[in-house]
């Protein structure tokens, strides 16, 4: 067993803070968390003054197979598949050296994100706890349609989420409206599935105990969405054919059906800003601050693998996310809540991690300063425990602490 004592630890849970607190661990579980001396006895004992302990960071929205290297066309990469999945394994390194130790991956072609998934939990390779949602659902030509789960009627959208949860999903991704990112496949503004066929989605999840994230930016697909009752709405820009076009009225129902959102602020906002001008990007971040107003139950995620107009929203950008949040005026202790306990919960992982909790996985990261103060000090890592593993940005410290 081994003792982590700090300035301060942030437990997770809303306004929790205890002052020159301790975490005690015991293999890759927490034992207890409280104030200095409250663990008792430990071998081991890695005292860290100045410094802030606090859950591991999650990203609920990440693509660890995207390349930017595609045909223009048909988005298809010339990669092999053994070649993207070392990609991805490096996107996956990226994601631990920012403090993320748990990421939910919502779309990747020919189940690599299970192989990659699997390979870290033996130790194989370095990266965070991944909640895999394999081939996107979509219609023929649609969204993301080149990562294999076309379909489009019920039966084949049966058949697909079958398919994707047979072979070991963790849960399902559906594209309720087009995207930008697909040549030829519908705008972003007009929807793909309506209710019904969402529903059947829904269904098909809820037989293995699993969710749905739903790529949804259209009104009507936001509604549809919240319909069929999936568990998290990814974007909800409430995009229209001239833009975004923040709709009151349905934002309250989303707030009124406890539906998580993961608007997917990400790093490259400011970048993004300067490219195609500050009207559109800033209507965006206006709507996830009217979001937070009516209530929605909002987490943090980045979109992380994506490359538009030459912009990379590379995988260790994960801080910078938050800081864009902050820019829009949320809190920071509210911040870290969305991106630790309450984006966990949207994962269906709060079970197991996004909380400092006796009984939980071991996954916490330290930081130099105070987070609560300055969201940039999450950059200053000390220290990354994966289910009670040192991970460092080469590999796994086979010491992990200091005899106190």
């Amino acid at each position: 067993m081994r003792i982590i004592r700090a300035a301060r630890v942030l437990t997770g849970r809303p306004g929790e803070v205890i002052a020159d607190g301790e975490v005690l661990v015991d293999g890759d579980r927490i034992v207890s968390v409280g104030p200095r001396g409250s663990g008792g006895e430990a071998a081991e004992v890695l005292d860290l003054p100045g410094h802030t302990v606090l859950p591991g960071l999650i990203d609920a929205h990440v693509h660890l197979g995207f390349d930017a290297k595609v045909d223009p066309v048909t988005r298809r990469s010339a990669e092999s598949d053994h070649h993207l999945l070392l990609r991805m394994a490096e996107n996956a390194r990226k994601l631990v050296s920012a403090g993320v130790t748990t990421a939910r991956d919502l779309g990747s072609r020919g189940f690599l994100d299970l192989a990659l998934r699997d390979a870290i939990e033996e130790g194989l390779t370095v990266g965070p706890h991944i909640v895999a949602a394999t081939r996107p659902i979509t219609i023929t030509g649609g969204h993301c349609w080149y990562m294999g789960g076309e379909a489009d009627d019920e039966p084949a959208i049966r058949r697909v989420a079958r398919e994707n949860l047979r072979a070991g999903a963790d849960c399902l991704k559906v594209m309720a409206s087009g995207g930008l990112m697909t040549p030829g496949a519908p705008p972003s503004w007009v929807p793909q599935y309506g209710t019904e066929q969402l529903r059947v989605v829904v269904e098909e999840a809820a037989s293995r105990g699993k969710g749905v994230a739903a790529h949804a930016h259209a009104h009507a697909s936001i509604r549809s969405s919240i319909e069929a009752g999936v568990t998290t709405l990814e974007h909800c820009t409430f995009f229209g054919p001239s833009g975004h076009d923040y709709d009151a009225e349905l934002a309250d129902l989303v707030a009124a059906s406890g539906t998580y959102v993961c608007p997917t602020v990400h790093g490259v906002f400011w970048r993004m800003r300067e490219a195609y001008g500050p009207e559109m990007i800033d209507a965006w971040l206006n709507a996830v601050a009217a979001m937070r107003e009516a209530g929605i139950r909002l987490v943090a995620g980045t979109d992380a693998g994506f490359t538009n107009g030459g912009i990379a929203n590379e995988t260790d950008g994960y801080v910078a996310g938050l800081e864009v949040f902050a820019e829009a005026g949320f809190g920071h202790a509210e911040i870290i809540e969305m991106a630790t306990v309450r984006a966990a919960d949207a994962c269906g992982v709060g079970g197991v991690t996004g909380s400092l909790e006796a009984g939980k996985r071991a996954d916490l990261i330290a930081v130099k300063g105070d987070p609560l103060e300055r969201l940039a000090d999450l950059r200053d890592l000390t220290l990354v425990l994966i289910s009670g593993r040192s991970v460092t940005q080469t590999g796994i410290d086979t010491v992990t602490s200091s005899v106190g």
